[in-house]
């Protein structure tokens, strides 16, 4: 246990690197395996997850963030990184730990689940309840399994997440296996989704969810980095480093945010260009707001999006060149202090050329 021996809390596995997780994978599979093996316990549940748990815990600030398991036999991972490694060994035994999370266990088991289906409504009562106290800044993750999501109460919570705005990860671990092979109609349309042969319209997507799943570059047009979010945080590890999931459109490029300066743009001292409808989730939205202040933030419209109008360039933090077509955004740079080197860049801009693409970018402290 190079690594493992290391960890009581996921604040021990955060200091790890990206390279160093996939050694930590294996002795924690290796750990489970060795105990589970001559002791009671689901051992393929825990095992399927084990990379999903490291990283879910990595990246994500538990326990404040709120992680939900369903079913509760996939758990055995995140009691191990979550200060039980020493007394994994009495799983299910009288007077030790749980087979399932326990909340009376740890502040790490956020919901008692055991068979089956009822982290999706869990873990939106717990959203909700978030959002009415103000709470903007707490992730909301439900890990679901394939044999879980066919349920009905699982259908009944996607069914009223749908219509709310409520902050909400639900990772569907389909790995089409629970005790036995998955069946049914549901298993098969999820076999067909990651193969890219389903010929209907892509269920999540008519529950309203914004889906990334194998198959998603057959419905969405999207760009993400997460290993670079990564990297960043590692590089930088005294600043504070944010990541925005922005909305996405293959039919409608007024609906697409292509790029964050799409609808983020820094400018002078201490403000912003922004978009509200290019951010997906609006907490991270009203981050940008409360970081800048209202006052100093210029909203732009879809169209003004579409035509590109925070593609702006800022030769210092007095002067800026920008399309002379952007006159209200000019007039308010203007108002504000700064200097407006006007040039005609819309011809190339309709060629998807961006103002930014042919300048060096400002450096800055923030």
């Amino acid at each position: 246990m190079g690594y493992l021996k290391h960890i009581d809390s996921p604040n021990d596995l955060r200091k790890l690197s990206q390279g160093e997780l996939p050694k930590l994978a294996q002795e924690l599979r290796d750990f489970i395996i060795d105990i589970i093996a001559v002791k009671e316990g689901h051992l393929g549940a825990s095992l399927g997850v084990v990379e999903l748990t490291i990283a879910l815990h990595y990246i994500f600030n538990t326990p404040i963030d709120k992680l939900i398991w369903d079913v509760g036999h996939q758990a055995y991972g995140h009691k191990i990184l979550t200060g039980r490694k020493d007394v994994f060994d009495t799983n299910r035994k009288l007077n030790g730990l749980s087979g399932f999370p326990n909340r009376t266990e740890s502040e790490y088991d956020d919901f008692g689940t055991g068979h089956s289906s009822t982290a999706i409504s869990a873990i939106l009562g717990m959203a909700i309840a978030a959002q009415l106290k103000g709470d903007t800044q707490r992730n909301h993750i439900a890990v679901v399994g394939d044999a879980s999501i066919a349920s009905g109460m699982a259908f009944e919570g996607l069914n009223h997440a749908g219509v709310t705005d409520a902050n909400i990860l639900i990772v569907l671990n389909d790995n089409a296996i629970g005790i036995d092979p998955s069946v049914g109609a549901l298993k098969k349309y999820l076999t067909n989704v990651k193969k890219g042969t389903a010929k209907d319209e892509n269920i999540f997507e008519c529950l309203n969810f914004e889906y990334s799943g194998p198959d998603y570059a057959n419905y969405m047009i999207a760009r993400t980095n997460v290993d670079a979010v990564i990297a960043i945080k590692e590089l930088f590890p005294h600043k504070i480093v944010k990541s925005f999931e922005l909305r996405k459109s293959n039919t409608n490029p007024r609906e697409n945010a292509l790029h964050l300066d799409c609808c983020f743009q820094p400018v002078g001292k201490g403000k912003a260009i922004l978009h509200k409808n290019g951010f997906l989730v609006e907490e991270e939205y009203k981050w940008l707001v409360n970081f800048f202040g209202k006052e100093n933030i210029f909203e732009i419209s879809k169209n003004e999006m579409y035509n590109m109008n925070s593609n702006i360039f800022s030769i210092s933090e007095d002067v800026v060149i920008s399309e002379k077509k952007f006159t209200r955004l000019n007039t308010w740079l203007r108002r504000n202090g700064i200097t407006v080197e006007e040039v005609p860049y819309a011809e190339i801009a309709k060629q998807e050329g961006l103002l930014r693409c042919s300048t060096l970018p400002l450096i800055r402290d923030y």
